[in-house]
């Protein structure tokens, strides 16, 4: 299918049935303890790095049907980059329920979509798809030693983790310093969530001099303008070239097919150069 459109030390067990990758600092060479780390990257996952098909939408629809009791008629749009607390409330309200009823359903809309997404794992691997050159980008940025890379993400931790392990983009990543909706649903307040962890683990501030965020969404944009970071937009899914930059993205790429012109972005924006 093609697309149209601090540390945690349980993280392997969070993704049951998915052997976890090893570490991004393995994966380098190089100990995060010895790193002069001096930038931050944050990855959107979604048509950014890889794409799943209707899986989202499927456990959304289980998780309806079990919370409301009925099926649903409307799914959260494709492509937008919202987070799902805000995408699972939208989709209660235009189903029909009550505005007085979301903030009892959703808490358990929010339970339950984790699960059902989860028990669609055989799913994700056979439907989803990485992106161009998302294997090789991440590899660039993560042999990069003065580099942390993580993701700030719409999806809710428990999906993102299972989307990352299931293609072993772990590897590439240190996933415990992520934001991710479980931690907020204001996405812009997801930047912060993130630079916070870093900083707690690696013991180095981050802002926004010295943080990128990588994504394919108008909101990965204003995730970024709004939440303290440089934006580098890549038009590989659902919003062009133009709509990103004049959202304002600070560099717009086609697609992460060149990681060499990945890394001049993000030392152009940080005004870092490799040790």
């Amino acid at each position: 299918m093609r697309p149209d459109g601090a540390a945690d030390t349980t993280r392997t067990e969070e993704v049951q049935g998915v052997n976890a990758a090893p570490s991004a600092g393995k994966l380098s060479g190089v100990a995060p303890s010895v790193r002069t780390l001096r930038v931050l990257v944050l990855w959107d996952i979604d048509r950014t790095l890889l794409y799943v098909g209707e899986v989202d939408r499927q456990a959304y629809r289980e998780a309806f049907a079990e919370v409301v009791g009925r099926p649903a008629e409307r799914l959260p749009a494709r492509g937008t980059g919202v987070t799902m607390p805000r995408a699972v409330a939208g989709m209660l309200l235009d189903n029909g329920v009550p505005e007085m009823d979301v903030p009892r359903l959703l808490p358990r809309m929010l339970e339950i979509v984790p699960q059902r997404f989860a028990a669609h794992l055989e799913d994700v691997r056979r439907d989803g798809v990485l992106m161009p050159g998302a294997v090789e980008s991440l590899a660039a940025v993560a042999v990069e030693p003065d580099i942390v890379a993580s993701v700030v993400t719409g999806n809710l931790r428990p999906n993102a983790l299972v989307k990352l392990t299931v293609f072993g983009l772990d590897a590439y990543l240190d996933p415990d310093v992520g934001g991710y909706s479980s931690d907020h649903d204001h996405r812009p307040a997801l930047v912060a969530v993130a630079q916070g962890r870093a900083a707690a683990r690696y013991g180095v501030a981050f802002d926004r001099t010295s943080t990128v965020v990588v994504g394919d969404s108008l909101e990965d944009v204003r995730t970024g303008l709004e939440g303290g970071a440089r934006v580098v937009g890549v038009a590989a899914g659902t919003t062009s070239a133009q709509a990103l930059e004049e959202a304002g993205a600070d560099v717009v790429l086609p697609d992460l097919t060149d990681p060499n012109r990945l890394l001049e972005a993000i030392r152009l924006l940080t005004g870092s150069a490799t040790s």
